[in-house]
């Protein structure tokens, strides 16, 4: 029997669960290769005993240390938090710790912040979009940490991928919008200096109008901060512009969100009068009204799908093997067609 005066150990665990330290050490370290049984048993023995493995003893056998971290743009909103979500549940299904930073769109603070998850000693990153100084990438295969990036693909960049078209999934929302009729278009867009997933969405909406017969150069187009009320004001400021825009495209639905309160204090009907769409498929999307035409961008699949890649990065020391997701047009009733008379703003 433990002494409850001290912590228990993996002597204290194999004991109670009649099995070797081994096979509670593989349990704690690689329960895939564990019988059910065996496992179960040795699971109810550290729940019982209130075992907490040793995690200094884990890494220096292991030469790891089971954390990875990941750097997103903002915690401001939900735009990744369903992806991050399912990420941090596939790697604490492989034994992993996930840390988080936010670098708020800023370069200086990514390169800061990888800098300080590799001096960590992270096991691997997760970065979002393909936009950073080579160098960093340089840093990191000079410190031989992998990184993988999430939320944009390409083929032709240096870093793997799990990700998606942004610049095609956008296209084929603004082929949909134009079908209706729209020939008068605005985009409300992220910034997109060092954003390579805005400068795409944005790409996109101009590639549909040159395959529309429209000029891609008569887009009206708003950069703005991603949160609600910067929608609100882009749109407002959209709207006073003659002729007056049928439908403004959003770079997310955050952005949408606000273009939809801008388009209620002018007193404008979406769709009847203006329509209105975003990206992403978030909750809010549902959430709002009218519901928001957007591109559904299928979250929780890709943030699976990048825990297994960068695991098996780290695990089997390969380079890591880019996978592109299909997105798909989610048409709701913020999108309808042209109106017959823009609405008069002034």
């Amino acid at each position: 029997m433990p002494d409850p005066q001290t912590p228990p150990t993996l002597d204290d665990v194999a004991r109670r669960a009649g099995v070797s330290t081994a096979t509670v050490s593989r349990c704690v370290n690689d329960p895939k290769v564990v019988r059910a049984p065996t496992r179960e048993r040795v699971e109810a023995a550290i729940r019982d005993l209130g075992y907490t493995p040793n995690f200094a003893a884990r890494v220096m056998a292991a030469k790891r240390t089971f954390t990875i971290g990941a750097i997103i743009p903002t915690m401001e909103n939900a735009i990744f938090a369903r992806g991050l979500q399912a990420f941090q549940e596939e790697l604490h299904r492989r034994g992993y710790t996930l840390l988080v930073s936010s670098s708020a769109y800023r370069a200086e603070a990514e390169a800061e912040q990888i800098r300080t998850l590799v001096a960590r000693g992270a096991d691997g990153l997760l970065l979002i979009g393909h936009d950073r100084d080579p160098d960093l990438l340089d840093y990191l295969d000079r410190q031989r940490v992998p990184a993988l990036v999430a939320w944009s693909h390409d083929d032709t960049a240096r870093a793997p991928s799990i990700g998606f078209d942004n610049r095609a999934a956008m296209h084929a929302l603004a082929d949909r919008v134009i079908a209706l009729g729209h020939r008068d278009i605005a985009m409300i867009s992220g910034i997109s200096h060092h954003n390579d997933r805005a400068r795409m969405r944005i790409a996109g909406v101009r590639d549909a109008m040159a395959a529309g017969g429209l000029d891609p150069q008569s887009l009206r187009l708003a950069e703005v901060p991603y949160g609600i009320e910067d929608g609100a004001g882009a749109f407002r400021d959209l709207m006073a512009r003659r002729p007056t825009p049928s439908a403004v495209l959003c770079g997310n639905d955050v952005l949408a969100a606000g273009a939809l309160r801008g388009a209620a204090k002018l007193g404008l009907e979406v769709p009847e009068q203006v329509s209105i769409t975003g990206f992403d498929d978030i909750e809010l999307a549902r959430l709002v009204t009218p519901g928001l035409s957007t591109v559904h961008v299928p979250h929780r699949e890709m943030g699976r799908l990048a825990a297994q890649e960068l695991v098996a990065m780290i695990e089997e020391q390969r380079p890591g093997v880019s996978q592109c997701l299909t997105t798909a047009v989610k048409h709701r009733a913020s999108l309808g067609p042209v109106p017959v008379r823009h609405p008069d703003t002034r």
